[in-house]
């Protein structure tokens, strides 16, 4: 540290020796420090920060000799492969070998299966009459089966990550240069990529069950890819022991379980994935297994009705018109992710058969969308005035999710 100097004397101190740096207290701004380092025969001077950390860019680092080693690395590595990095993108290996033909035969199974398990198709009978609710524009909709629905797409989770020891990016196949933050990685399915190639990987994330540390909190397509099902487990085994035991139980979803015995059920899930038992053997309330299934809604990272297509949805519900509503619901329905809208589809039919045993369990479509509106679909911006303003359409876009669910899926 050479105290207040300017940057020619600086340049003066580091004269003819490559690679040398001295750190000074800026004469413009006292109380700002730069580093000056030497390469390519010239002086080049950064603003220097720090927050427990030294930096210059976004790489935190634990001393300034660290700091300028990696400095060093980059600028070399760029000064004499500026045009090889340019190009190093236009012919990855990723296309042709390795970790993506890999890839590319699980998904092409994946998709060999679902495609044969086709959306309910009750809207094509004749006989069945709620078609004549909706409009041709949406039955026609309705009809016609996309199966690119089906392809479960997932971005990566790419996370800065510092490689110990030769690292090469599975993307372009070169070397990841640098001293700590290399690259990224994958936090679902360890994919590790160059920063800059991280941008041109396609949606394409396989997660890994050993990388999945729980059920509950984590993103939706995350977990059903990684277990590779349609729908998250978590309301498969819920509903299958609900409808086997509960669709007469008075309440149902309306009245809350003990939360310690909820909490058991989801700890069970998060440790023991789709083996948890919850039987009526361990939990005889049929309440906690409700009120486990609305935990998992609630705890989503990213809600069932997507943060994307919650205002359209709420825009939707304002329709007057009861055929224009129902067609534009349909239509953003079509704008969730697969998983979502496998999910809701499932969960939707569910509730319908549980509004069938209403005499009994007195639940009907209001009652439940009252109940789901907000577990379901929860405004991007978190805000108390918002949820409250929207939840009469929260609760309206449940409710007719609930009664049009043979004709909307």
């Amino acid at each position: 540290f050479h105290g207040i100097i300017s940057r020619e004397q600086a340049d003066e101190i580091l004269a003819g020796v490559e690679g040398a740096y001295i750190l000074r207290e800026s004469q413009r701004q006292p109380g700002c420090y730069t580093l000056a380092l030497r390469f390519g025969n010239q002086t080049l001077n950064y603003r220097l920060f720090y927050d427990g950390k030294h930096f210059v860019g976004e790489k935190r680092f634990e001393s300034i000799h660290d700091l300028v080693t990696d400095g060093l690395i980059t600028l070399y590595i760029e000064t004499k492969a500026s045009e090889y990095i340019s190009k190093m993108t236009t012919n990855p290996i990723y296309e042709h070998i390795g970790y993506a033909t890999l890839l590319r035969e699980k998904v092409s199974r994946r998709l060999s299966r679902t495609k044969n398990e086709s959306r309910k198709t009750s809207v094509t009978s004749e006989e069945n009459t709620p078609v004549e609710k909706i409009t041709s524009l949406v039955r026609r909709a309705a009809l016609t089966q996309n199966d690119n629905h089906f392809n479960y797409e997932k971005a990566h989770n790419f996370k800065v990550h510092t490689f110990r020891g030769p690292h090469w990016c599975e993307y372009c196949a070169n070397f990841m240069w640098g001293l700590i933050a290399q690259g990224v990685r994958c936090s679902d399915c360890g994919l590790n990529v160059h920063k800059q190639c991280s941008k041109y990987v396609p949606n394409d994330c396989q997660p890994d069950l050993k990388r999945i540390k729980r059920v509950y909190c984590c993103d939706l397509t995350t977990l059903v890819k990684a277990h590779n099902t349609q729908r998250p487990m978590v309301v498969d085994s819920c509903i299958r022991e609900i409808e086997a035991r509960g669709l007469k139980s008075e309440g149902l979803y309306r009245v809350s379980g003990f939360t310690e015995h909820i909490e058991d059920v989801k700890m069970a899930f998060d440790r023991d994935g789709d083996k948890a038992d919850i039987s009526a053997s361990i939990y005889p309330d049929i309440n906690i297994i409700a009120g486990a299934l609305k935990l998992y809604f609630r705890d989503l990272p990213i809600p069932v009705i997507t943060y994307d297509t919650y205002s359209k949805f709420i825009e939707a519900a304002k329709i007057s018109n009861p055929d224009e509503r129902l067609e534009a619901i349909h239509e953003v329905l079509m704008l969730l992710p697969a998983a979502h809208y496998e999910t809701l589809r499932y969960l939707m039919i569910h509730l319908k058969k549980v509004t069938l045993h209403e005499k009994e369990n007195f639940m009907n479509a209001e009652n439940l969308g009252i109940v789901f509106g907000p577990t379901l679909m929860r405004p991007p911006e978190d805000s108390t005035l918002a949820t409250l303003n929207d939840m009469r359409y929260q609760k309206l876009i449940v409710q007719i999710l609930i009664e049009n669910e043979d004709v909307l899926f």
